[in-house]
């Protein structure tokens, strides 16, 4: 590798243990990859210094628990080494549990302590708690050309496509070393030359609501895999909402980290652009046929129309999906055999509570939570067997993870089940 004078500085210790540490792990990572060179990255959202039952127990040496977790398990360390405060921008994504809502999600005191003495931790070194998997709808948002080093798949797509930041699909231990450094490998995402289009998708029906954009994300997925779609055809420009559900689909079907729309995503005026100096690899269409089919497969994982559990928001809510869920549910009270669950984040929820809409969910036998999710939090409520859900993303993990039947449809399909314990969703 090529290293800067500060790269160079930072790995022989010059900047102390930490610096040291994050740079050594750091070239490891670089040089798996292929990379020749660092880029700067002055925005950088992980889970740091995060701990659970399963290593409170495993990592027994003494020092400052968070000095501990974060070296050993962050930073791959062979000792303990003081974490300093972080000088690039850094944020707290999603974590475990509800601090304020633990007992509902069924989470134990010791899951809860050791979730706050992380957050503690982090806030210490100015690490911002921002515990979402959406820190684009809580302030963090990154420039056109930023380099980023982000984890969270439907945040990393939205970055690179919606915004035209850059970043790869990063993990725990880069993202914690990059915190330290401001450094992140010269590679993928971060280079003009990978971020051109592989694929065409021509999309031959309309797509408008949410429901839709979730199930064209879908499609998109399974047929490109990891590649990059680009779109034409007939849909409406999507707004914030539509491109957080579909980038999350498509992340989660496939491994999309970044598409292109024709005439609506930044790097993406024209075909060309798009397309760069590549050919299309292949060519999808998305007719009714192919949407009839997303849907079906979507709901494969279910078959029992008695619904005892609706899970909304993911990812994580945005205000105006909180303020429809609250028009849905219309000051009536849900099945009593029902408990509806909304995730959203801490930002969000703060105007949700100014605005009324917790209380309105609330009112009507629902929940309003942050910082997790049923998947991240491995949450259920006692007994679950159906769900209903309005994510294509979480359709697709949450019967794997949990063990239950899952129904997908609109946002109105699922508050329907909520009040009656029915599934009575239908493709229009």
């Amino acid at each position: 590798m090529k290293l800067a004078d500060d790269e160079l500085a930072m790995l022989d210790g010059a900047r102390g243990k930490a610096h040291q540490k994050a740079m050594e792990l750091l070239v490891r990572y670089a040089e798996a990859l292929g990379a020749e060179r660092f880029v700067n990255t002055t925005n950088v959202a992980g889970v740091p210094g995060t701990s659970n039952p399963f290593l409170e127990r495993y990592f027994t040496q003494p020092g400052d628990r968070y000095n501990v977790i974060y070296s050993l398990f962050d930073l791959d360390s062979d000792e303990v080494v003081e974490i300093p405060r972080m000088t690039v921008h850094a944020c707290h994504l999603q974590g475990g549990t509800d601090p304020e809502n633990w007992q509902t999600l069924g989470m134990k005191p010791e899951q809860l302590q050791i979730s706050l003495a992380g957050e503690r931790g982090a806030a210490e070194r100015d690490i911002r708690i921002l515990k979402t998997c959406t820190p684009y709808l809580a302030g963090n948002v990154p420039k056109r050309g930023e380099h980023c080093a982000w984890m969270e798949s439907s945040a990393v797509v939205y970055c690179n496509s919606v915004l035209g930041a850059r970043t790869n699909t990063e993990g725990r231990e880069s993202t914690s070393a990059a915190m330290i450094t401001g450094k992140i490998p010269d590679f993928g995402f971060h280079r003009d030359e990978y971020r051109y289009g592989s694929h065409r998708i021509e999309v031959e029906v309309p797509v408008e609501s949410l429901m839709d954009w979730g199930m064209l994300g879908y499609f998109v997925g399974e047929v490109v895999g990891e590649r990059i779609p680009v779109l034409t055809g007939r849909f409406a420009p999507p707004d914030l909402i539509h491109h957080k559900h579909f980038g999350a689909a498509a992340a989660s079907s496939g491994g999309v980290e970044m598409y292109h729309m024709v005439g609506v995503t930044p790097e993406a005026p024209t075909l060309e652009a798009a397309f760069g100096p590549n050919r299309p690899v292949e060519t999808f269409r998305y007719g009714p046929a192919e949407r009839r089919r997303t849907y079906e497969n979507l709901n494969a994982r279910a078959s029992d129309p008695n619904v005892d559990f609706v899970m909304l928001g993911c990812p994580h809510a945005a205000l105006e999906q909180i303020r429809e869920i609250c028009r849905l549910l219309d000051g009536r009270k849900i099945s009593p055999s029902v408990r509806l669950w909304v995730f959203t984040s801490r930002a969000v929820r703060a105007v949700a509570d100014r605005e009324g809409y917790t209380k309105i969910i609330r009112d009507a036998g629902g929940v309003l939570l942050t910082d997790t999710c049923s998947a991240i939090g491995q949450a259920l409520p006692p007994g679950t067997k159906v769900a209903a859900l309005d994510s294509a993303k979480q359709v697709h993990y949450l019967p794997a993870i949990m063990g239950i039947e899952a129904w997908f449809g609109s946002t109105a399909d699922c508050i329907n089940a909520a009040l009656t314990g029915r599934w009575n969703g239908a493709l229009s």
